[in-house]
């Protein structure tokens, strides 16, 4: 037997492809009215898709069954297949072993596709665990023929089905449960109980259970819906927490004593059958479809409401060829948005929205009429079967057309959640909730949905224009911007002037009719308008028509909010300004530190508010350019009050003390303030200021040109003073006072010659000017460059000597001492120079033993095998090793010197060995002439090369100290070293 699962037949007919293709023809091709081209550029698959499978059966179909990708199949007279959908290629057959003539009833498969419950007409019922072959009577079943079985979801397991209700054809509802077990050795019945919970009737008679469905909310709350041929019943109870293995008798003796709810309509067709419909990741499903006698009774399940499960309950009635005494309806499938109904040769869909047919597929006669159509909750498949064939039904993508039924239906809610990733669609339905909510005149809605559309502009634009709603326009103009792409710069300047003239209209109605509170709101509106941030680059750079605009209407609080937000803050502090509100103007200024505004505006500010202005200043501090400030401070420091002046010279002092500015214009100034209105300051500056003219920042003559045009001459010598023009200073201090010019005189301390003069100007003027011949001789002790012989010049002929007796005496003691230590100095060099002349002959005397195991400090080697050097340290040296020690910390002077030397006495050397060879007996005299001179040029030599050489110890003089500093390996020899290393 062939797969039936990977061979299948295509079953549809050209007739459903022509439906397809008309139904795609007839759709809007080209340009809508939303601006979308709805172009499909292939066919789309239709959402009901049959196929037909490849399975020719043996024997005629009896029934069939489809859980949880487990299908059974039910095939002549006591022939059971069953077919893992996942494995479709492992068939299982079964014989039911039944000797007489008993057909299959009904197939019952539980959700978890585990437990088979096969009805036969004879009133038996079997069962068929999916893990076994066994087929197992039910012995307490017996004599009752099964109609229906509600199966536990939540308790029901491979082993146990759980407490189930089993419904019969008399009406009874039994409570039972089915484990897969053995049993022990005196109970091997599968079935644990089999126990009468209720019964149902119809006009007083028993009537068949035709459908139970059993479900329970999240509150633990059970609901089981059984259906008659006419009759819908719920029974709503609770079961006790920890008593669901005892079953669910307890819901239907909770309510024993009350009829049962239930619905009823009045045709009978003889049988009834309800579906369900779960949708994905749910536990529990949403929606039902109740197939009976007078149409299909569908609707949503709430498991909220206490008194009925159902809710929105509507009535389909049966179309005109559906006729239940001829051509009635066999079964019924409920799915998300439709139902399913089967008929004796086609299937109709009908949608759950508007009641309208949408599908309609016939079978051909070939395969027999239809027997069943059965869902598969799990998996989804919607299966069809006839005597001799079976079909299967893929439902794809049922909700693509859902949005245009809620559209037409004005829930566009709904429309748009199920059209979100077509845009076009989603389009379509904004479009018709804008034009709904127009004409019933909800304008901001309408406008709100307007502007997510790609409806043109214009037209919705001039619609609220003609309709006179502003704020809907307004609203609709707000959306449409922030829908615009940072791209499209022209739209966004076009709507944004827009939107600012109508805010600025509907801020001049409000203002006019008095209406505080709306007004505010609005100008609140407009002022969010106006800062956010995503339209800041097209409000800066328009920003002069918003002013034209804000102009335009008066409005200049917005137009100061305005220039805030677009940090023009030389407009807001310039409008504080025209209208004297300069406090506000230095708020501005100093929140936001910007020095070029402090430098325009503080001229205006600080004719009114000096005060505070030069406050604000020093908070800036040394952001600001007190030299840019100058012209400001100049101009009203003439022409203003004290008040101006005082906080003026408060702000340069403020630079030169806390900021120590050292602009020469800053001191300049601050210099001219001293000397203009508070000159006891002028002085205590300038000593400040320092003495020395690398210290002064200020200019020296223009100050020394201030100072002698206000007559400060005390300020004046110290002008001269820091000059060391000492002469001038000596003479202008004599006109103020003795003693400033005696400090002056002492300036020079290097020159005495020159302080000699300052001193003998300062006698002249006490002997001459003032006549006082004891404050002269003051002098005298003063500086000990005068004599007494020095200022007796200046004295009159008339003055006797008794004035000059104490000073006269004093120079001549002062001399007779000067003459001892003279004396004595020469004494002291006298015996010096004897000393000196003893150590020298002493040196000439001093002599070494050297050993003849003495080795050279430097070499390590005998020492005596070549010339050396004796330090007095100890330290001996080979000449050359000496050499090579020296020579590199000579300075280059010292090192070209050497070299020459060495060069010189290398040529002596050589002239010496020449004149040593046998000469002319009569030439003796000249050769020992010339040999003299060489001698002492040579030696002349060494001793040269000695003071360079071997002036001290390599290792204990200055050299090695003047050496710690350096490296022991040349950084240019480094890396060669360290290469000979390795």
């Amino acid at each position: 037997m062939a797969s039936i699962l990977d061979e299948y037949e295509d079953s549809q007919n050209i007739r459903h492809s022509s439906q397809q293709h008309s139904r795609l023809s007839s759709a809007n091709i080209g340009l809508t009215h939303s601006g979308f081209v709805n172009v499909r550029l292939e066919e789309e698959k239709p959402i009901f898709n049959k196929q037909r499978i490849d399975f020719t059966p043996p024997e005629r179909i009896n029934h069939l069954a489809v859980c949880n990708n487990q299908l059974c199949m039910s095939l002549g007279k006591d022939t059971l297949l069953r077919i893992d959908l996942a494995k479709p290629d492992q068939l299982n057959q079964t014989e039911l072993g039944r000797k007489d003539d008993s057909k299959v009833y009904k197939l019952f498969l539980d959700p978890t596709g585990s437990h088979l419950l096969i009805s036969l007409y004879t009133s038996e019922c079997l069962y068929l665990n999916r893990n076994t072959q066994k087929v197992r009577s039910l012995s307490r079943w017996r004599g009752h023929l099964i109609e229906s079985v509600g199966w536990n979801k939540l308790l029901g397991n491979e082993t146990s089905t759980g407490p189930i209700l089993v419904g019969t054809s008399q009406g009874i509802i039994f409570e039972a449960e089915i484990s897969a077990n053995e049993g022990s050795l005196f109970n091997t019945n599968p079935d644990q109980y089999f126990r009468q919970v209720h019964s149902l009737e119809e006009d007083g008679r028993p009537a068949p259970v035709c459908c139970l469905e059993i479900e329970r909310s999240p509150e633990n709350k059970y609901f089981i819906i059984a259906t008659t041929r006419k009759r819908l019943f719920q029974f709503v109870g609770k079961v006790a927490e920890g008593s669901d293995q005892q079953g669910l008798s307890t819901i239907f003796s909770q309510n024993q004593d009350l009829l049962p709810s239930f619905q009823e309509f009045p045709a009978n067709m003889g049988y009834s059958e309800i579906t369900f419909y779960t949708a994905k990741l749910r536990n529990f499903p949403k929606a039902f479809a109740w197939m009976m006698g007078n149409g299909v009774l569908y609707g949503q399940l709430d498991y909220v409401r206490p008194d009925s499960l159902l809710s929105d309950v509507q009535v389909w009635e049966y179309t005109s060829d559906i006729d239940i005494s001829q051509n009635k309806p066999i079964s019924i499938v409920l799915t998300q948005f439709h139902f399913l109904l089967l008929l004796h040769d086609r299937i109709k869909a009908i949608c759950t929205l508007n009641g309208q047919v949408v599908y309609e597929d016939v079978f051909p006669d070939k395969f027999g009429p239809l027997k069943r159509m059965i869902k598969d909750p799990i998996g989804g498949l919607v299966w069809i079967y006839t005597e001799r064939a079976v079909f299967r039904y893929h439902i794809q993508r049922e909700s693509r057309d859902v949005w245009q039924m809620y559209m037409s239906m004005n829930k566009f809610d709904l429309a748009k959640e199920y059209c979100r990733d077509r845009p076009e669609c989603m389009d379509m339905v904004l479009a018709k909730e804008a034009e709904y909510c127009f004409q019933n005149r909800r304008y901001l809605e309408s406008a709100k949905c307007y502007a997510l559309t790609q409806n043109y502009f214009e037209e919705i634009a001039l619609k609220f224009i003609e309709a006179k709603q502003e704020e809907a326009l307004k609203e609709f103009l707000l959306k449409k911007l922030n829908n615009l792409k940072q791209s499209e710069r022209t739209q966004i300047t076009l709507l944004v002037t827009w939107l600012t003239e109508l805010y600025l209209n509907r801020l001049g109605q409000l203002e006019s009719d008095d209406n505080s509170l709306i007004f505010q709101e609005t100008r609140d509106e407009f002022r969010q308008f106006l800062s956010s941030s995503k339209h800041r680059d097209c409000l800066f750079n328009n920003r002069g028509t918003i002013y034209d605009l804000l102009a335009s209407h008066g409005n200049v609080d917005d137009m100061v909010y305005f220039s805030v937000v677009m940090q023009d803050y030389e407009r807001v502090v310039s409008h504080y300004c025209q209208h004297d509100n300069f406090s506000a103007a230095l708020d501005v200024l100093a929140k936001h530190c910007d020095e070029k505004l402090f430098y325009k505006f503080s001229p205006v500010l600080m004719q009114h508010i000096p005060k505070n202005v030069v406050n604000a200043w020093i908070q800036m501090g040394k952001r600001l350019d007190p030299k840019k400030l100058i012209p400001a401070l100049m101009n009203y420091s003439q022409m203003g009050s004290a008040q101006q002046i005082n906080e003026t010279i408060r702000y340069m002092e403020f630079c030169v003390y806390e900021l120590n500015v050292t602009e020469e214009a800053i001191h300049n100034y601050l210099l001219s303030l001293y000397a203009k209105y508070k000159p006891d300051s002028l002085l205590q500056y300038l000593r400040q200021a320092g003495t020395h003219p690398s210290e002064i920042h200020y200019d020296l003559k223009y100050a020394l040109r201030l100072c002698a045009e206000h007559g400060f001459l005390q300020a004046c010598v110290l002008v001269y003073r820091i000059m060391e023009l000492h002469e001038e200073a000596v003479d202008l201090a004599l006109q103020v006072d003795v003693d400033l010019a005696k400090s002056c005189a002492d300036l020079p301390e290097d020159d005495e010659e020159m302080r000699k003069k300052l001193w003998l100007k300062i006698a002249r003027h006490v002997v001459q000017e003032e006549k006082d011949v004891k404050k002269a001789m003051n002098c005298l002790s003063s500086c000990n460059l005068l004599k007494i012989e020095d200022i007796l010049p200046f004295f009159p002929d008339f003055v006797t000597i008794d004035h000059f007796k104490e000073a006269i005496c004093s120079s001549l003691e002062e001399y007779n001492k000067h003459i001892e230590e003279l004396k004595q100095e020469m004494e002291e060099a006298t015996e010096s120079a004897k000393r000196i002349r003893e150590d020298i002959q002493e040196m000439r005397n001093k002599y070494g033993v050297v050993d003849s195991q003495e080795k050279c400090a430097a070499c390590d080697f005998p020492l005596l095998n070549r010339p050396f050097y004796l330090f007095l340290c100890g330290h001996m040296f080979h000449n050359d090793c000496l050499f090579q020690e020296v020579t590199p910390h000579l300075s280059a002077f010292k090192q070209n010197r050497l070299e020459e030397l060495q060069k010189k006495l290398a040529a002596t050397t050589q002239s010496t060995k020449s004149r040593h060879r046998p000469a002319q007996k009569e030439e003796g005299d000249t050769a020992s002439l010339g040999k003299g001179i060489g001698v002492t040029s040579r030696e002349q030599i060494i001793s040269d090369i000695d003071d360079i050489v071997a002036s001290e110890c390599a290792y204990c003089g200055e050299l090695m100290i003047k050496s710690i500093d350096k490296p022991f390996i040349d950084p240019q020899k480094f890396e060669q070293d360290k290469s000979s290393w390795l």
